[in-house]
């Protein structure tokens, strides 16, 4: 550990902050293309060398290594200015950020700490987090990885896929499960830190995916097959389990800083070809269905804001985020809901030009999807936050769901505005597509929380109320689909799919 106050040598963060921007802009404007780089796979490596070449990573770094001292409120705009060239770059930022260097400093041993953050600090080394399994994607608790004591250390064996930086990472987090026996495993989950220039601790690449977007970041399977040494295991404050939520809870309530630059660029691009582009003679800000596009934007820019701010006080390594999973899963779910729209809607705006890969439109929808994927699906976090919100009603013996919703401090704000539109009772003994279509309701009610506590805060008005607005519309149908009663499935066909020419009258 490195005793002087490492904090007091590191410039201010604003200039700290600008010097990073101007890098960027240098590389990514002036030196190269950014439009031709985003649609080619990886990076130059004097590109990424230039864009650390401040050392942006110091500000995920504790201030006793040699750090700017993790500052949630700095990490946050540091990725936002990432976002807002590049969201591939923003990515890169927040595997490091949320998942190597945050677990690192909240759960590693001093001797790994020292090592590591040297190793960010003067060599401007990458670490990233491998937890995903070819057959156990979603399923983590499943995960096959194995490992076992051996000669003072660990020895891990298993096959990891998708994890961001594949092949560019120097330190890993490896998840693992015991061995305790023939083909049995613990139950529990242990991490691991993985050394890849280490002797012994070669995570070997076996493929590398043709990713569809985020061309900047490798991906890939992995073949696991190290010896880690004893102090390079994660030490849980519980369980395993129990770290692993506390983790990603924290990287999911951090996707606002990604969605933050995004969405800012997006809202800036579109608004500026909207007011130079005319059709029919007039400029497209003059088309009512134009304004609405923009305007739910611009909205997303507000509810941004808002997680962000929430994030910044609440998300820091010194909070125990494991139980917070209906918080997280809501502003993961829904930030990466409305990056995507507003990607959709940049696209749409733009028209045929927009539809290339080297244009930001188009970019800008491949990017932002696997969003809605990585790090828990959508879908999967939506019927959790369904689950949650059932169990949490049961323990208070209330099923009225306006009731419920104005005593949970996440909820309270918004459950007022809303009112009647929440007067029924929830069923509990709900079907996975409702669980899932009561969970985009709830992340919205959350979201419209945020927005209504950022108003007495001060935030600008007309922006406040456009963006209540929005999300009061889209509550609404969503409780509308939610209410309805239907039961669809997959009909198994007897026989071939009956043709459509046998049923036409000439």
């Amino acid at each position: 550990m490195n005793s002087d106050n490492a904090a007091n040598q590191h410039p201010a963060f604003s200039d700290f902050l600008q010097t990073f921007k101007t890098n960027m802009y240098n590389v990514f404007h002036k030196r190269e293309d950014i439009n031709r780089l985003s649609a080619s796979r990886g990076l130059p490596p004097y590109v990424m060398r230039e864009i650390m070449a401040c050392n942006p990573l110091a500000t995920f770094i504790p201030a006793e290594y040699g750090g700017r001292g993790m500052d949630p409120q700095e990490g946050i705009a540091m990725v936002e200015a990432a976002a807002y060239e590049s969201l591939p770059l923003a990515l890169i930022f927040g595997i490091n950020w949320a998942l190597f260097l945050q677990p690192v400093a909240k759960y590693g041993t001093e001797e790994v700490k020292d090592s590591a953050f040297s190793g960010f600090l003067r060599e401007r080394k990458l670490g990233g987090l491998m937890i995903t399994e070819p057959d156990f994607g979603s399923d983590a608790l499943h995960m096959q990885t194995s490992w076992i004591e051996k000669e003072g250390g660990y020895h891990l064996q298993g096959t990891k896929h998708w994890a961001g930086l594949t092949g560019w990472g120097d330190y890993w987090l490896l998840t693992a499960r015991r061995q305790s026996g023939p083909s049995r495993l613990a139950r529990d989950i242990d991490f691991f830190v993985c050394d890849n220039n280490a002797a012994g601790q070669r995570v070997v690449v076996k493929e590398r995916y043709n990713s569809l977007g985020l061309y900047m970041i490798p991906y890939g399977r992995n073949h696991i097959d190290v010896r880690i040494p004893e102090s390079h295991r994660l030490i849980a404050q519980t369980t395993g389990v129990k770290m692993m939520l506390d983790l990603l809870h924290r990287s999911r309530m951090q996707f606002p800083a990604m969605a933050m630059g995004f969405l800012t660029r997006l809202l800036d691009d579109a608004a500026a070809h909207c007011r130079d582009r005319l059709v029919g003679g007039k400029s497209l800000l003059e088309y009512d269905q134009v304004q609405s596009r923009l305007a739910k934007i611009q909205s997303a820019v507000t509810v941004c804001s808002a997680m962000c701010i929430n994030t910044a006080e609440r998300a820091g390594i010194e909070n125990d985020l494991a139980p917070h999973g209906l918080e997280a899963n809501a502003i993961k779910t829904c930030i990466t809901d409305l990056m995507h729209d507003a990607a959709q809607s940049m696209l749409q705006l733009s028209g045929a030009t927009g539809y290339r890969l080297d244009h930001f439109a188009g970019r800008a929808v491949v990017d932002s999807r696997p969003f809605q994927i990585f790090e828990g699906s959508n879908d999967i976090l939506y019927a959790q936050i369904g689950e949650t919100l059932l169990k949490q009603m049961k323990m208070v013996k209330e099923s009225h769901l306006a009731t419920f919703l104005a005593r949970h401090e996440l909820t309270s704000l918004a459950a007022d505005r809303l009112g009647i539109r929440l007067d029924f009772s929830i069923d509990t003994a709900l079907s996975q597509r409702k669980l899932v279509e009561l969970g985009e309701v709830v992340s919205r009610i959350v979201a419209m929380n945020l927005v209504a506590r950022l108003g007495e805060r001060g935030f600008d008005k007309k922006r406040l109320d456009s963006s209540l607005a929005i999300l009061e519309q889209d509550i609404s149908v969503r409780l509308a689909g939610y209410r309805h009663k239907h039961q669809t499935a997959h009909i198994e066909p007897e026989q071939e799919h009956p043709s459509w020419q046998m049923f036409v009258n000439i």
